[in-house]
């Protein structure tokens, strides 16, 4: 119980975000967040196809990945370099508390 109340919200949000990514059909475009797309900025939005592009890379289709936006790579290394920086610094934390 009390690792569940120092467990990283932060951690648990991008790896369900990669997950629900992961089992999302790029294909076809899902309900958007995005109010600019919302407001029908659709051609005008940066951020607009970013999750489809990490989604693309997800099922191996990285010409798809960056046609739907050019930084779904860099984008998806950064959140797998935050995963791995949350989860050293959790278990590090957990490793020294223990001694």
């Amino acid at each position: 119980m009390k690792y569940i109340k120092t467990f990283p919200l932060e951690l648990f949000f991008w790896i369900t975000a990669l997950m629900l990514l992961a089992t999302t059909n790029a294909h076809y475009h899902h309900f958007t967040l995005c109010p600019l797309a919302n407001l029908g900025f659709e051609n005008w939005c940066p951020g607009c196809g970013l999750g489809r592009s990490i989604s693309h890379i997800l099922h191996g289709e990285f010409s798809n990945s960056f046609s739907e936006h050019w930084f779904g790579l860099p984008a998806l290394l950064i959140i797998l370099y935050r995963i791995y920086t949350l989860t050293y610094n959790k278990n590090y934390k957990i490793l020294t508390t223990n001694k």
